[in-house]
């Protein structure tokens, strides 16, 4: 692992590139979330990611590139985590790194991800950090993992 993994906050020239990433196949085929097309995306993350001040966003960047985003919400009582990185940073360390260096940060406890259950990856990266299964939700047809960090 010699990437130089660091966080900074999310500009607007960077969605761009996570319109891009979200437009991969294979990661939305990994994370059982349909690419949205480019008004709605940037509506999205213009309004609801970046307007909502409660939210922690951040820009992951690798030796200086854009790597992808991590973003903490509220979503009714409880806080929740989610990422995205572009596929060229899978299996190198960089999602270790990146959720080591969020979890510094955001300090809200507990705090909940749910992945879909097929993204195995997502899943094991959050249990090495320590959160644990709490059981399943399904979004339409589709089985999430509940996980939760104390």
């Amino acid at each position: 692992m010699n990437d130089d993994v660091c966080l900074r906050d999310v500009s607007q020239a960077d969605l761009e590139v996570f319109l891009a990433q979200e437009h991969d196949p294979e990661a939305a085929r990994r994370s059982n979330f349909p690419p949205r097309e480019r008004e709605a995306f940037m509506r999205h993350w213009t309004t609801k990611v970046l307007g909502d001040p409660s939210n922690l966003v951040q820009a992951v960047t690798v030796d200086g590139q854009l790597a992808g985003n991590l973003v903490a919400w509220w979503h009714e009582e409880r806080r929740f985590i989610g990422y995205w990185l572009g596929r060229e940073y899978w299996g190198r360390g960089v999602g270790t790194q990146a959720l080591g260096l969020f979890l510094a940060r955001e300090t809200t406890r507990p705090l909940y991800a749910d992945p879909f259950a097929g993204n195995t990856g997502s899943v094991r990266l959050l249990e090495k950090h320590g959160f644990r299964r709490t059981g399943t939700v399904t979004y339409g047809e589709h089985e999430h993992i509940m996980l939760e960090l104390h």
